[in-house]
């Protein structure tokens, strides 16, 4: 396992299943001293303290960030904004900041915008790729990002120490960690991730609005439903947020996703079966080489 230096105090702002993962794991690697907890619900983080995935519950935003080593936002990316301003004032110019959003050109414009350089040059945007459709605390798991992937996208300002030190504590946490500009981390995700999720959310809505009776339908759902909108019980909230935040790619992506189903239209109305065989054919051939890449790394 890669080294990195222990952190006497990590704060995490949103403590859910990304925050609480990450503090578990570090936990695990013995890296982390004092874990701090900022959050919105008190239930929530009194489950937090009792789960043992931090020490103490943040009353007071300059308090929590006294003598932080590392600041890890996880909270909706619709929030990074405003979360960004209300830590700034209160950041030492010594102390690391990441986060966990889903995208990151929003991330960057919201630090450049409330971040002084010196905070700059300690901030490493950040995307771990793992996480389940159920959220909370309770959801939290040590072993979440062994063997996931996690993509820095750090600022031409941020400096190579930060970059380090973040890169070793999500390797310690078990990901591969990878670098790459923003622009693209939000193409390829509008495409893999933000595209899925919204395909899951809208295929249960479809069955919502063509019958009176959905339960009906869904009585009769295989496994294979099941696996397709499983990514629809995630949160509501933080997909709503990425998905505004994404939103120009995200849009490509769906005018591209139509054009495809546009192409399956014409060949069922034209009783195309050779046509229809050759884009499944194609389809199935893409998933299994990726499903054997994947057994690969």
């Amino acid at each position: 396992m890669t080294t990195a230096t222990a952190l006497k105090k990590l704060v995490i702002i949103g403590v859910g299943l990304i925050g609480g993962s990450f503090a578990l794991a570090l936990r695990k690697a013995g890296l982390v001293q004092q874990i701090t907890g900022i959050g919105r619900s008190r239930t929530n983080m009194q489950h937090a303290v009792e789960l043992g995935v931090i020490d103490e519950i943040a009353t007071d935003t300059a308090a929590a960030l006294h003598n932080a080593d590392l600041v890890f936002l996880a909270m909706p990316v619709g929030q990074t904004a405003s979360t960004l301003e209300k830590i700034a004032p209160h950041l030492h110019a010594n102390t690391f900041v990441t986060d966990a959003g889903s995208t990151k050109q929003d991330v960057i414009a919201a630090a450049r915008h409330h971040l002084s350089m010196q905070n700059r040059h300690h901030f490493v945007p950040g995307h771990p790729i793992a996480g389940a459709e159920h959220s909370g605390v309770q959801a939290a798991q040590a072993d979440l990002y062994a063997n996931k992937h996690v993509i820095l996208t750090p600022l031409p300002e941020t400096s190579m120490e930060a970059v380090e030190r973040i890169r070793h504590l999500w390797q310690a946490c078990g990901a591969n960690v990878s670098l790459m500009p923003a622009d693209e981390h939000d193409r390829v995700l509008a495409a893999t991730s933000h595209l899925p999720h919204l395909l899951a959310f809208t295929l249960m809505n479809h069955l919502q609005h063509s019958t009176d009776q959905p339960e009906n339908l869904l009585r009769f759902a295989g496994s294979g439903f099941r696996d397709f909108t499983r990514i629809a019980s995630s949160s509501a909230e933080m997909w709503r947020d990425i998905c505004l935040a994404n939103r120009e790619a995200l849009l490509e992506q769906i005018a591209a996703y139509q054009n495809e189903l546009h192409s399956l239209r014409e060949m069922l109305e034209k009783h195309d079966g050779e046509g229809l065989g050759q884009a499944f054919s194609q389809a199935r051939g893409l998933r299994e080489d990726w499903l054997k890449n994947k057994s690969i790394e």
